[in-house]
């Protein structure tokens, strides 16, 4: 019993760790028009409000202050699948979840206003980061020989982990000529997560199982940040864009029991975002954009906590992560405009893999359309179909690895849990845009 109370503080850790990776997950969600097109020349169209969300130079391709707001309900499909551990016994199988995420509503907020020719400011709320999970009804023991005993589930890598990050932005744009522009802005970053993790453990007198809590996390912060960008037009017709965004390291308040320690702050990085894109209007009805973005997740190397102290949690071997799409938009008649996209996103998972982070590379399918109800009012729609892989991974339980220590007939490999991970999603948008 001793043995398992040292290793509960040692889970603990590392469970706080792990799930704080959550918040690793990039959103592309911040307009209707964005998602009809996979963000393909986003940083450059600029044809509502919503282009603040990804370069403030953009502001000064506008002649006329507009509005934008919308929202996006993500209906996720999240599978994890066969969960099980190898032992001398056979292969202990712990269930599936079909569906381990909930479907989100995301809203967003942006307003773009011209003060003459040369300056222009604007605001925007909507969100860069966020993911959800819950695989907690795996925690449950597992029974084992024939019903003659009972094994723990891995629960130190199961159970619920919501992370969301809401972006309030500031920004201004200058045209230095007819051909260049440049623009700067300020983040605020509010975000907030719930982490839970918890089993029963046979830590009873006689060896019975009872009910154990390793995680139970309601955290919240503020941090800031800031985007600069530039904008080049060879013409009225073709222009490009590019845009970084500095991500800050976020504290967020909470609690956490490292080594009889209770610490006050967890510190987690966030990545910067780098994207250059093109715009190109081919004919008088159809135009063609494309956007390169880099996500800079390989700064995710570690997590630590502080206050009193500073201690490292766990270190990480993510990768940088590139995006690529390209999109058409297609101007039907006076009142409708078509659009649609394809988008390559590529995971962010390198050596170290999750359960509650299914990631995988994604293909988006995409199409939207935007109706001109007036000179002044116009509604965008978007839909896209994101389609990940299925991915076989392994993740070390300490749980389990406790377990094979105390009983070596389990085998030496008791603490490495299989699974399978499939993450599917389908986004609906929509839009209003008005123009003063």
């Amino acid at each position: 019993m001793k043995y398992f109370n040292k290793t509960l503080i040692a889970v603990s850790v590392a469970l706080v760790s792990t799930q704080t990776m959550a918040s690793g997950f990039q959103l592309n969600s911040q307009s209707a028009t964005g998602i009809g097109r996979a963000f393909a020349g986003e940083a450059v169209i600029a044809d509502n409000a919503s282009v603040l969300s990804r370069n403030p130079a953009a502001m000064a391709l506008f002649d006329e202050k507009q509005l934008s707001m919308g929202l996006t309900y993500a209906d996720l499909d999240v599978e994890v699948r066969d969960v099980y551990t190898n032992s001398n016994i056979g292969d202990i199988h712990y269930g599936h979840v079909p569906d381990a995420a909930e479907a989100k509503i995301i809203p967003n907020f942006f307003y773009v206003s011209p003060i003459n020719d040369k300056f222009a400011y604007g605001v925007g709320v909507f969100s860069n980061f966020g993911t959800g999970t819950d695989t907690g009804e795996l925690s449950q023991p597992k029974t084992i020989l024939d019903g003659a005993a009972q094994i723990p589930s891995p629960f130190d890598l199961l159970g619920e982990t919501e992370v969301t990050t809401i972006d309030f932005n500031l920004s201004a744009s200058y045209r230095i000529n007819e051909h260049f522009s440049v623009g700067a802005g300020v983040d605020i970053i509010y975000g907030l997560g719930t982490l839970t993790r918890s089993g029963e453990l046979p830590l009873g007198t006689d060896g019975s199982y009872v009910p154990v809590d390793l995680v139970d996390v309601d955290a919240n912060g503020i941090a800031f940040g800031g985007i600069v960008g530039a904008v080049y037009e060879i013409n009225a017709d073709h222009r490009f864009g590019l845009s970084y965004r500095f991500s800050p390291e976020f504290t967020a308040d909470g609690t956490v029991n490292f080594n009889g320690i209770e610490y006050e702050e967890i510190v987690i990085p966030i990545p910067d975002i780098f994207q250059v894109a093109g715009f190109h209007q081919l004919t008088d009805t159809f135009a063609l954009h494309y956007t390169a973005q880099l996500t800079t997740w390989g700064d995710f190397h570690e997590i630590t906590v502080t206050d009193p102290d500073e201690a490292q949690l766990k270190q990480y071997a993510w990768d940088d992560s590139w995006l690529f799409s390209v999109g058409g938009t297609y101007t039907l008649n006076e009142d409708w405009t078509l659009r649609a996209g394809y988008m390559f996103d590529q995971g962010v998972v390198g050596e170290v893999s999750s359960i509650s982070i299914p990631d995988s590379d994604r293909q988006w399918y995409t199409f939207g359309a935007t109706y001109d109800v007036s000179n002044q009012t116009s509604i965008d729609f978007g839909i896209a179909f994101v389609r990940g892989e299925e991915t076989q991974l392994t993740e070390h339980s300490a749980v389990l690895d406790a377990i094979g220590q105390q009983m070596p007939t389990l085998g030496d490999d008791l603490g490495t849990v299989h699974a399978t991970t499939l993450s599917n999603a389908t986004y609906y948008s929509i839009q209003y845009n008005y123009k003063f």
